[in-house]
């Protein structure tokens, strides 16, 4: 078992619609700080697996961290879907999970700012923690598009009438439905936000929902720090290795650095000449390191000094990890989630990323 996953105990199961539960957990004494979160993050749970053993999935969380309430998940079956449909056929309370404590960067820097947020099915749900923490912290405006096939469909569709009640001058809910509607096409989506371009976007659903709703976006020259799209892939990789595992990848590790240190790099490679100074600011704190190797990812590199950066699938394949680039600049071995304005912008995934210029300074989101 990895050294950074918890078996959290199940205290709630409720089942929101004929396809999606809720899932409550109980944080063990001692890891309250693990599991401090902010709204918009998900956790990544191992499912248990036949084929592989355990299936890593991100899960985003639907509760608020203000209020006290529960950690809670909200899954939603897909047809093809494993892991979800384990999840709401064989959690109930009482079980225990293996879970990785809360990562993402689909959070709003600020509480109290005007937020658009769209989302499309189960894509409420990191929505929802975002809108019901910045009701009770924040003073900004909400308006909140929510498609979905029919009405039998929208997850928590009565807490959602309830807060647009609660808070008439704050908090205006459209609700979508293709039944009665249609699809909503990128025209609609444009007419739609034309009225809130001074607000920061928030975007989650499937891919093609986001893929036209960011388009409506952009053409209404929404600025890229103002647009957010969450993303989730299934992880290849498994975040759930034991000790055992951890030991065997430290040991490629070394070895690949001291096969670095005994090689020169060929002329014109994008590898530095010998060891990388590496700035990073992580929670207002500075860290700097002389000896970054060239050909070690810098999650890896960070965790060799001690420092608890961010990660949570390793795989290049959610932004858990996510850092922006200050000066320098780095290589990524694999990427499944940043799109070409993320990397216009700076952003990189650090547990992919090797050094590329002899210094390289960054930040996390």
């Amino acid at each position: 078992m990895s050294e950074d996953s918890y078996e959290l105990k199940v205290v709630d199961v409720v089942e929101e619609t004929a396809d999606a539960h809720s899932i409550s957990f109980e944080v063990p004494a001692g890891a309250e700080e693990q599991f401090a979160y902010k709204p918009g993050q998900f956790l990544t749970l191992a499912v248990p697996s036949d084929q592989t053993g355990v299936a890593a999935r991100c899960y985003s969380l639907s509760s608020s961290p203000v209020g006290g309430g529960p950690l809670t998940i909200t899954v939603k079956r897909t047809a093809e879907g494993y892991a979800s449909n384990w999840v709401c056929d064989n959690v109930r309370e009482g079980d225990s999970v293996r879970v990785l404590p809360p990562s993402g960067i689909f959070t709003p820097a600020s509480l109290s700012a005007d937020l658009l947020l769209f989302a499309g099915g189960s894509g409420i749900t990191p929505i929802i923690s975002i809108t019901r923490t910045a009701l009770q912290q924040g003073t900004g405006r909400i308006v909140l598009f929510y498609a979905n096939r029919d009405e039998r469909s929208v997850i928590f569709a009565a807490e959602l009438t309830r807060l647009a009640a609660e808070n008439p001058d704050r908090l205006v809910v459209v609700h979508w439905l293709e039944s009665v509607q249609g699809l909503p096409s990128q025209d609609q989506m444009k007419a739609f936000a034309s009225s809130f371009t001074s607000y920061d976007a928030f975007v989650c659903g499937p891919a093609p929902f986001m893929k036209m709703t960011i388009a409506a976006l952009k053409e209404l020259e929404f600025p890229r720090e103002r647009r957010h799209q969450e993303k989730f892939v299934s992880l290849g990789g498994n975040p759930f290795g034991d000790l055992h595992d951890k030991e065997v990848a430290e040991h490629e590790i070394e070895d690949a650095e001291r096969d670095l240190e005994d090689t020169d790099p060929a002329p014109g490679s994008d590898q530095p000449q010998g060891p990388v100074r590496l700035e990073v600011e992580l929670d207002g704190e500075n860290y700097a390191f002389d000896d970054w190797a060239p050909g070690t990812k810098m999650l890896d590199h960070l965790e060799s000094k001690g420092v608890k950066a961010p990660y949570s699938c390793r795989e290049g394949e959610c932004s858990a990890c996510a850092i922006r680039l200050l000066e320098g600049e780095v290589k990524m071995l694999h990427n499944d989630v940043l799109d070409a304005d993320d990397l216009e912008e700076g952003i990189r995934l650090g547990c992919q990323s090797v050094p590329v210029t002899d210094v390289v300074k960054v930040t996390y989101h």
